[in-house]
């Protein structure tokens, strides 16, 4: 496994490019950091997210990415109606099985300043947000034993399920509603599993305009991390860098009252325990 813990992928002040680093003080919201415009000091990796080294070298942060590039992820695997309570908020029986959809590669984005875009056809009044824990695997693997499950996990990062609910609610296969481009933020900074030795013990809270509007728990999903792994590798290879995104809490736009959508200009939060807050502005593209 590679050497660093908080892993963080920037474009650097001092060039302008594209690294990969190691943040010297991992206490820090970085997220938050970041909007509020605080130096972010990080040594730099050399490598990859799987394999990477990290140097004495400081550099600093001018814009933080998405901890997992389009290059290097390969899938996304989603799982709808995996908490306790968000099944009973959309008053629907509890899946006997993980319910699983996709999103592309297209979909992926990085935290503040980069924005939530909302396509035109999506601009009807019914845009939510889903916070999520996200895990990244870093080694390939098929038919894995729930044992051997979290031995498969290089880190932890938060994401949004951004979802178009309109389109949702036309057809059974949600991967269409859910796949629009630039609706699967992540970071801010992707945690190893050496940290997060147990990814069901963590708080999720999503944020909408300074607002907690869901507030739970990882202890609540109906499958756990380990079940997700274990179900989804039968018969299926999991290559590294495939991304999971595992579920959400109750409290989704669409079922509060009145309902929360996400408008021009909004600012949603994805904020998890260890991991740090995803931040996000909300944008609708030109019509």
């Amino acid at each position: 496994m590679p050497s660093w813990t908080h892993l963080v992928r920037f474009i650097a002040v001092e060039d302008s490019q594209v690294h990969l680093g190691q943040l010297v003080d991992p206490k820090r919201d970085v997220g938050r950091d970041s909007v509020n415009g605080v130096e972010i000091a990080v040594y730099v990796i050399e490598g990859t997210m799987f394999d990477g080294r990290v140097t004495k070298e400081v550099m600093h942060v001018k814009q933080l990415l998405s901890p997992v590039s389009r290059e290097e992820c390969n899938y996304i695997r989603c799982l709808g109606l995996n908490y306790m309570d968000h099944a009973n908020e959309a008053n629907m029986a509890l899946p006997k099985a993980p319910i699983l959809f996709t999103k592309p590669r297209t979909a992926l984005a990085g935290p503040y300043p980069a924005a939530i875009n909302i396509p035109k056809c999506a601009q009807d009044g019914t845009s939510d947000y889903e916070a999520e824990l996200c895990l990244v695997i870093g080694k390939s693997g098929r038919d894995i034993p729930e044992e051997e499950a979290l031995d498969y996990v290089l880190g932890y990062t938060a994401s949004n399920d951004v979802s178009a609910r309109t389109m949702q609610m036309l057809t059974t296969q949600w991967s269409f509603s859910k796949g629009l481009d630039g609706s699967c933020p992540l970071g801010p900074v992707l945690v190893a599993s050496s940290v997060i030795q147990d990814p069901q013990t963590l708080s999720i809270k999503a944020i909408h305009n300074g607002a907690t509007v869901q507030d739970g728990h990882t202890k609540d999903m109906i499958f756990n991390i380990k079940k997700q792994i274990s179900y989804l590798s039968q018969g299926t290879t999991l290559e590294a860098g495939t991304i999971f995104l595992t579920g959400t809490p109750a409290g989704i736009g669409y079922f509060r009252d009145p309902r929360v959508v996400l408008k021009d200009g909004d600012e949603i939060s994805v904020e998890i325990d260890q991991i740090g807050t995803l931040v996000n502005k909300v944008r609708y593209e030109s019509r």
